[in-house]
């Protein structure tokens, strides 16, 4: 562009030496116009901002309070989960319930074929009346023959001889009446009551079938439920944890001061009713390494029933916690990072331990203390020692 001008005849006169001095000045404070402008320019503008410290949201941590919660895979059972079965064998004659009915206690449910039973009733009676009748005679030879003893008529072999038979005849008839008594009982044992308020299981045996005390799978199981029980295990890391939170000197006190916990169902919804931890069992299973826990919760409506599945919600307030939101936290092998800001405004990474969740917060139990300043979101390209300009956040 400006070839022609650095490029004059060496032999100028003095007119156009002056014509060329003056262009060369225009030229020269035109280029300064030009580089004034392009100082000002938005690039340039761009290229400065740049330089400068980014503005970043950034707390102060403080202590408050916490609760943290852990989740434990629940099974459901009844308070009281009873398997009726025959105690005789025979024909099932009549049931007399459908399956998830609910009955009260002493309600008949199944009947059982009492013909032979009776039968074995009457038999009984029949020997019992004779061994009655065996005895009276007994008793009358012993009178008939004291008294001719005493006057020295007949021998005293004779009645002693009398009374051991009178003695057999009484232990005959209470053999006999033993015999009637358990004709009763197996007479008795052809209906099957329910033992308990509660729910009717599944009926496997039809009216007709063979029953007896041998068979693998009971007549059905009966639950009741206006209670239930709920059993979930810890692991040793986790029972030890728990030993730890709460108060008391024993477990058993330890479990008194437990807060309720509360029951997660299947489709993630919360039990309207919370429960009582009241149990814990004596030992570890050797097998699996956990050691069971059982709570207790109210079912007066009878929606829990046995079987039933679920999640135990164990929560632990803690008084003086320091949380850090979780969004403000990076990973690194294994390891959680927050970016901390120092007096001069630098940031630093610097790694945190955790000991549990609260909420969308983890809750730290070591590498920030109260006062200590993090970057709150934005530090993804942020390298360690770059100065920023804090916006405190509440």
């Amino acid at each position: 562009m400006f070839s022609n001008i650095f490029h004059l005849p060496v032999y100028l006169s003095n007119d156009q030496l002056t014509k060329s001095t003056i262009l060369m000045k225009n030229l020269f404070l035109s280029l300064g116009v030009v580089l004034a402008l392009y100082a000002c320019s938005p690039a340039h503008s761009t290229d400065q901002a740049a330089t400068s410290p980014p503005e970043l949201p950034v707390f102060s941590i403080q202590k408050s309070s916490a609760e943290t919660s852990l989740e434990y895979p629940a099974t459901i059972e009844g308070s009281v989960d009873i398997e009726l079965r025959p105690q005789i064998s025979g024909t099932l004659e009549r049931i007399l319930v459908d399956e998830g009915e609910y009955v009260s206690k002493g309600k008949t449910i199944f009947e059982i074929n009492d013909l032979p039973f009776r039968e074995a009733l009457n038999h009984a009676l029949a020997n019992q009346h004779a061994a009655e009748a065996a005895l009276v005679h007994s008793e009358l030879e012993v009178a008939k023959y004291t008294p001719l003893v005493e006057k020295k008529v007949v021998s005293d072999f004779q009645l002693k001889t009398l009374e051991a038979s009178r003695q057999m005849a009484l232990s005959s008839l209470e053999q006999a009446k033993a015999q009637v008594e358990s004709a009763r009982i197996n007479l008795s044992y052809t209906k099957i009551q329910a033992p308990v308020s509660g729910y009717i299981g599944r009926l496997p045996k039809k009216q007709g079938s063979i029953v007896g005390p041998t068979d693998q799978s009971p007549l059905t199981t009966l639950s009741d439920v206006h209670e239930v029980h709920v059993y979930f295990a810890l692991g040793e890391t986790d029972f030890i944890r728990f030993t730890d939170q709460y108060e008391g000197e024993t477990l058993s006190e330890k479990i008194e001061n437990l807060p309720p916990v509360t029951l997660i169902l299947a489709d993630h919804s919360k039990y309207s009713d919370v429960g009582q931890v009241d149990v814990v069992d004596g030992q570890f299973n050797k097998n699996t390494g956990t050691i069971t826990f059982r709570a207790t919760f109210p079912n007066k409506r009878g929606l829990l029933r046995s079987g039933n599945t679920g999640r135990i919600l164990l929560t632990h307030p803690h008084a003086e916690a320091i949380l850090v939101p979780q969004q403000s936290t990076f990973e690194i092998q294994d390891k959680i990072f927050v970016v901390t800001v120092d007096d001069q405004n630098h940031v630093v990474r610097k790694p945190i331990q955790v000991s549990g969740i609260t909420g969308d917060n983890y809750l730290v139990s070591s590498g920030l203390k109260p006062g200590d300043r993090i970057v709150y979101k934005g530090f993804e390209t942020l390298q360690d020692g770059v100065p920023i300009t804090p916006e405190i956040q509440k």
